[in-house]
């Protein structure tokens, strides 16, 4: 069954060869999901089918296991290099006050300057290739998901203070709502007011996967001086924006379901560093979104 792009059950699927090897492969993740089914299993079944499975589950290893603490504490080391990132990409903008009036403010006009545009862009595609290598290799998530956030920190530091710049006090906003967002879904899966179902699963990837889409058609746009998808602070814009912050709001439950099967299971201790790693990329995700959201209402 599909789920979170990032924390993704082919993540667990055993690593194809192109041919035979003399040597035996260490065991993948795929075979350690498979050790921590019941023993009365006849065979070994997929990550989903092995968490429908009824009676005790025995532990994939013989040493400690994935947790949702463990998870937990690794999404705040991670989350705070996301900030430590922020903040030395907030310095990379300087910001001048010119002598004219905003007249949506009323205050004097505020001009930011990105003073490497170039290491911006370089950060943006070095923490998207982090994000790719760990989605196929989630060992590597405690190195990889720390390098990812720092970069990515960087990256949201300086578009963070650009936005800043135009709106006072919108970083602050949108880290409140990020805030509220993260509690309330957080409070409606652990009431299961909402269940992660397998029909649910499908339809938040396909909206997801219609996001990016969306962002795809707006890059195209871009290229030939038409930002309108992303810019446009008119009803529509809004409605868009609202309708990507839902969408990333309920990814959250797609992580939040990956990491509560993965400890019941009894996944190996370095998927802790994996469901963090996830649950920091949909959180960055709806930051983003939320600064997008609060431009489009404060234009008005």
């Amino acid at each position: 069954m599909s789920r979170n792009p990032i924390l993704t059950d082919k993540a667990f699927a055993p690593e194809s060869s192109g041919g035979a090897t003399t040597t035996e492969a260490p065991p993948s993740p795929a075979d350690e999901w498979n050790q921590a089914q019941t023993m009365q299993a006849a065979q070994a079944g997929s990550f989903t089918t092995g968490m429908a499975q009824q009676g005790p589950i025995a532990p994939a290893t013989t040493g400690r296991t994935m947790t949702i603490g463990g998870t937990a504490a690794a999404t705040f080391l991670f989350l705070m290099f996301v900030v430590a990132g922020g903040w030395v990409g907030w310095m990379q903008v300087t910001t001048t006050t010119g002598p004219g009036i905003d007249p949506q403010t009323g205050k004097q006009v505020v001009s930011a300057t990105l003073n490497s545009p170039v290491a911006l862009f370089v950060a943006l595609f070095v923490a998207l290739g982090l994000a790719i290598l760990t989605s196929f290799k989630p060992k590597l998530a405690r190195f990889t998901g720390a390098a990812y956030a720092l970069t990515e920190g960087f990256v949201l530091g300086a578009i963070s203070h650009l936005y800043d710049a135009r709106f006072n006090g919108i970083v602050v906003q949108a880290i409140l709502g990020v805030a509220g967002v993260f509690l309330a879904m957080l409070a409606l899966y652990g009431l299961r007011i909402l269940r992660v179902t397998p029909r649910m699963t499908k339809g938040i990837i396909a909206a997801t996967f219609g996001v990016l889409f969306l962002y795809m058609i707006g890059w195209i746009m871009s290229l030939f001086g038409n930002t309108a998808i992303f810019t446009s602070s008119g009803p529509f814009g809004i409605l868009i924006s609202v309708v990507i912050v839902t969408i990333a709001a309920f990814n959250l439950l797609l992580d939040f379901d990956f990491i509560e099967r993965g400890a019941k299971g009894g996944l190996p201790a370095y998927m802790d560093w994996y469901g963090a790693f996830g649950l920091t990329v949909t959180l960055v995700w709806i930051y983003l979104e939320m600064l997008r959201l609060l431009a489009r209402l404060r234009s008005n």
